[in-house]
């Protein structure tokens, strides 16, 4: 260490404390060394050994990890996809009791550690694909040279989607449970079997973990009936993202072939000028080319004397509009007027109304009988008094107590015993069934 200028005053007592304090922190595990041991002195001096404690090793790993996310990056391997669908083959040949568990449990740990790569590298990969750089890289012209590349390595994968998913599916769904179980059952016996020191393993730890490893598998390439397994999305957000970039890959090559048509245009319009005689004629030119400089519309109703095509404008008649000017403060002229007596008009309408109101009255009247209204035994009625009793029935079936009052003040109660029967009233305007009811008048206006 001291060769390093950093270093370069390091001492020995510091080194001690350095190393007293990261045991403390638990960065560090002691173990005495007693190998090299010649006197009870020598023993006393307590030579340690220092190892990184468990949580030190995984932090360094997942700085090694942060280090290399974008190094190693992720991918999509149709391989990974084969070496399951062999590995998935392989499940009766070993639940055979030829089989040790040795041979077993190297094949479930090939098969589990396929399926973890290949399930984390394709969300990796899709995420990367989805992420807002690569969506500002789409739009780019550099992009065009990279698209047949990307559309070829996402397609490969596809291929190998198809080629494989069913296979594996058709197989996870034929397993016979039982030979599921010797395996599992063999898987289990391995992992007992490992000698441990810092932790006893039992069954009760070991099966839902084995098991549950299987069951992830058969739920990304087996549906369920009602969701589709993460396969089949796998398949579609692939193929998903081939559309997107192809659709970006089309729209930059429009672009540019619509800018360079464009040059061209703009090429021959400078010719245009530049063959002009003299700048009036270029104001005319430009005037042709650009239109109007300040151009002013006008809309309105226009009414024609004729639909010719070929009549000019200074042959139409004149159009005279009225421009009211565009400020806050203008408004328009109005001319006062005296208020109107109506009262007339107001009592002419409000005995035309009472009477109107009398005769209703009276037509409903003729219907009572013993002071109740039958919808059953109804005769023929007029449209308009079927709308005043249909206006009592809402009334009433409001109120919890099934009561309501006329617009002349009687009181009324909605009888309904008969409403399992069905009545048919007849109207001059046609018939309506309804469920048998009877009003029932309680007192008199």
């Amino acid at each position: 260490m001291k060769e390093d200028p950093f270093f370069a005053d390091y001492r020995i007592e510091q080194c001690q404390q350095d190393l007293a304090m990261l045991v403390e922190w638990k960065n560090l595990n002691t173990i005495q060394d007693t190998r090299k041991v010649a006197s009870i002195e020598e023993f006393k001096n307590k030579k340690y050994r220092y190892q990184m404690s468990e949580y030190s090793v995984e932090i360094e790993r997942l700085v090694l990890r942060l280090e290399n996310l974008f190094v190693e990056g992720s991918s999509l391997e149709p391989t990974l996809l084969e070496r399951i669908r062999r590995n998935v083959n392989r499940f009766e040949e070993m639940s055979k009791e030829g089989i040790d568990t040795d041979t077993v449990y190297t094949w479930w740990n090939d098969l589990n550690n396929d399926f973890i790569r290949l399930n984390q590298n394709y969300k990796d990969y899709m995420r990367d694909l989805n992420s807002v750089k690569a969506e500002e890289m789409m739009h780019t012209r550099e992009f065009l040279v990279f698209k047949d590349r990307l559309v070829e390595y996402l397609r490969s994968f596809i291929k190998g989607l198809q080629q494989n998913v069913g296979v594996i599916e058709e197989t996870l769904q034929g397993l016979d449970p039982q030979v599921c179980d010797l395996v599992f059952e063999k898987v289990i016996s391995y992992e007992l079997s490992i000698p441990r020191i810092d932790v006893e393993m039992t069954r009760e730890l070991i099966e839902p973990k084995v098991r549950g490893r299987f069951q992830s598998i058969y739920n990304w390439f087996v549906s369920d009936g009602f969701d589709e397994n993460e396969a089949s999305r796998l398949f579609d957000e692939t193929n998903e993202i081939i559309r997107k970039i192809t659709r970006y890959a089309a729209r930059i090559t429009e672009r540019n072939a619509s800018g360079a048509n464009r040059r061209e245009e703009y090429r021959k319009v400078a010719q245009l000028f530049l063959n002009c005689k003299d700048v009036n004629d270029a104001h005319r030119m430009s005037a042709m080319v650009f239109g109007m400089e300040r151009p002013l519309h006008l809309k309105g109703d226009l009414v024609r004397a004729t639909d010719s095509m070929n009549q000019g404008v200074y042959e139409e008649e004149p159009l005279r509009m009225t421009i009211k000017p565009r400020v806050r403060t203008y408004k328009e002229k109005t001319n006062r007027s005296a208020i109107r007596e109506s009262a007339a008009q107001k009592k002419k309408a409000r005995q035309e109304m009472i009477q109107k109101q009398k005769e209703d009255a009276k037509k409903i009247r003729l219907l009572e009988k013993n002071g109740c209204i039958d919808f059953a035994e109804l005769p023929v009625i007029e449209a308009r008094v079927r709308e005043i009793l249909l206006k009592w029935l809402s009334d009433a079936m409001e109120n919890p107590s099934f009561q309501a009052r006329t617009e002349d003040g009687r009181h009324f109660k909605l009888n309904k015993s008969l409403v399992g029967e069905k009545c048919v009233v007849h109207c001059e305007d046609g018939n309506f069934t309804m469920p048998h009811m009877v009003i029932e008048f309680l007192e008199d206006a």
